[in-house]
């Protein structure tokens, strides 16, 4: 079973997205930050993706108190 899809309280950088997505596909954090710059050379809505999964990735603590 996979983790749930959640911005992490721990290993952050900016809001955690990277740090959820690494820990929703077994890649390090970094590892996913990595990708995410590299991809920022290529022409597209990178950042915009970014700041859409910011906004709808719940906090790990919101999302543990709820469910």
């Amino acid at each position: 079973m996979r983790p749930k899809l959640v911005r992490p309280r721990d290993n952050r950088m900016i809001a955690g997205v990277c740090a959820g997505l690494g820990r929703r596909f077994g890649i390090s954090p970094n590892a996913m930050r990595l990708i995410f710059l590299l991809s920022c050379l290529l022409p597209g809505p990178q950042f915009v993706i970014y700041i859409a999964l910011w906004i709808i990735m719940p906090n790990e603590e919101r999302y543990a108190t709820r469910y």
